[in-house]
């Protein structure tokens, strides 16, 4: 058996979109990211000019580490995330950041983690 472990602090990859900062670390079989988004961060107007669409298409598994995010489905169904907070967001969702603080998450979806916010 082996352990696999590397740091957020030396990333594999790492893309910065405005007010945006994906560390993305790549294990066997599975891809992490640690995401901080800035105070005024919203997604269709920091990430949307990247990728394009109407609204985020990507499915999010993960948990909030600090800050605090308002998340509204294009449905219109809504969920407000704190730290401490696990989550599933599904596709077709718009989200930003609420308050003066950094929203830090941890994305476990491998997909999400290596195509969130990447041209």
């Amino acid at each position: 058996m082996a352990i696999f472990s590397k740091s957020f602090d030396e990333p594999d990859e790492r893309r910065t979109p405005d007010k945006t900062r994906v560390d993305v670390v790549k294990l066997p079989g599975a891809s992490v990211a640690r995401v901080t988004f800035q105070p005024g961060w919203r997604w269709s107007e920091c990430i949307r000019p990247v990728i394009g669409g109407d609204s985020c298409q990507v499915r999010h598994v993960g948990t909030l580490l600090s800050g605090e995010m308002e998340i509204v489905h294009d449905d219109g169904s809504k969920a407000n995330l704190v730290p401490g907070i696990a989550y599933v967001i599904e596709p077709g969702h718009d989200a930003w950041v609420v308050g003066n603080d950094p929203a830090v998450s941890l994305e476990f979806e491998s997909l999400a983690a290596e195509t969130y916010a990447k041209a």
